[in-house]
């Protein structure tokens, strides 16, 4: 299976939590493809923003069982990637994001 590199980072996390390690670790969180490996998050990364990654950690966050009613169903799990960054990079898209 080939991925494009849209494909494999799907979004920026932007959380109070991701925030907060961001700025502490320059540690950048995407949501990527939940196949995407550690590799292949590294390499889009730097090609996608023009950085240089040091460190890809990643995590599957579960999916949540909701109910509407008397229907119950399940959240799709998916996959985060926390990406640091080489000393004095950043990410101009999330600048703009710090209050």
């Amino acid at each position: 299976m080939s991925m494009t590199l849209q494909d494999v980072v799907r979004r920026p996390l932007i959380t109070e939590k991701a925030e907060q390690n961001r700025a502490a670790h320059r540690a950048f969180a995407f949501e990527v493809h939940p196949d995407a490996t550690k590799i292949q998050v590294k390499q889009a990364v730097e090609k996608l923003f023009g950085v240089h990654v040091v460190a890809v950690r990643t995590a599957v966050a579960r999916g949540k069982n909701k109910r509407v009613g008397r229907t119950t169903g399940r959240r799709p799990n998916w996959k985060k990637a926390f990406v640091t960054l080489a000393a004095g990079e950043t990410i101009a898209l999330f600048e703009g994001t710090a209050a």
